[in-house]
């Protein structure tokens, strides 16, 4: 079945981006001139999927209003005769689709998933972390829907992390079974090095079937309350396979600080219209 619909977890506080995320929720800060949120929809549009479901909280609505059209601004730009910065607003609103659902409780990522099954009904849809923007010639999705399209399963992505990163992830226990995709056997949740079955570490992207949600509504809290959606995937190992794929493309980290540091100075050099400036200013201030 087509997948058409993604669904994008936005409800968190964003705590490792105080003090800025209290009054701008973290899915706005830039990247340099873009919302991180925007690159996810983005991904959406350019994969083939334009109904994108909103999962957010009591007090973000800026996140929903960011893709609805702005008539005052427009006015003001097609006014002044600002043709680019007129079509840099309105294709925002005109990238896809756009839903919403609240999160009123923060219960986990599983439960933020939950929350989208109404609007997603009994079909395959993508999940989209937004704090993982991966710049790739082939949207990063893309690649997973066409694993999916391939075996009809749920696809995971999945990243080679360095020894001292695995920690950090869910890392997934897998067969290879054609390049760079894997039959996933097992996942293991932020292991230690000694105890981690690879070093496939699990990205913010993913392709589910349906079923997800009945293993969703099942999972047992864990011992802070939250649903996680690992635990729902694991799951569904008990019927149907599971793939992951190891996508082409660089992983830029939004969620953290020196994450958004590094992230906006990467994406800088590679345009030309800023890095034209930027690259010798870097430079000089690295030589001093």
């Amino acid at each position: 079945m087509t997948v058409r619909k993604a669904v994008i977890p936005a409800a968190g506080w964003g705590t490792r981006l105080l003090p800025a995320s209290k009054a701008v929720p973290k899915e706005l800060l830039p990247l340099i001139d873009k919302p991180v949120i925007q690159f996810a929809v983005e991904e959406a549009a350019a994969s083939g999927i334009f109904d994108v479901i909103l999962v957010t909280a009591p007090g973000k609505g800026a996140i929903e209003d960011y893709f609805e059209p702005s008539v005052e601004l427009e006015a003001i730009l097609r006014a002044k005769g600002d043709t680019a910065r007129l079509e840099q607003v309105t294709s925002v609103s005109r990238l896809a689709k756009i839903h919403s659902v609240l999160q009123k409780e923060q219960l986990g990522l599983g439960h933020a998933v939950l929350m989208a099954k109404g609007l997603v009904g009994n079909e395959p849809f993508a999940v989209f972390l937004p704090d993982d923007v991966i710049d790739a010639p082939v949207p990063a999705l893309r690649q997973l829907l066409d694993v999916h399209e391939r075996y009809g399963s749920t696809v995971l992505a999945v990243k080679r992390v360095e020894r001292e990163e695995v920690s950090r992830y869910g890392i997934i226990d897998a067969d290879e079974v054609a390049p760079r995709t894997h039959r996933v056997k097992g996942m293991v949740e932020k292991p230690r090095l000694e105890d981690a079955p690879s070093r496939l570490a699990i990205i913010g992207r993913y392709v589910l079937t349906p079923e997800i949600f009945e293993r969703l509504e099942n999972v047992e809290p864990g011992a802070i309350g939250e649903i996680q959606l690992t635990d729902g995937i694991a799951g569904l190992l008990e019927d149907q396979e599971v793939y992951a794929l190891e996508y082409e493309g660089d992983l830029l980290d939004a969620g953290t600080v020196l994450g958004m540091l590094k992230s906006s100075v990467q994406m800088a050099l590679k345009r030309p219209e800023i890095a034209e400036q930027f690259r010798p200013w870097l430079e000089k201030l690295l030589r001093e």
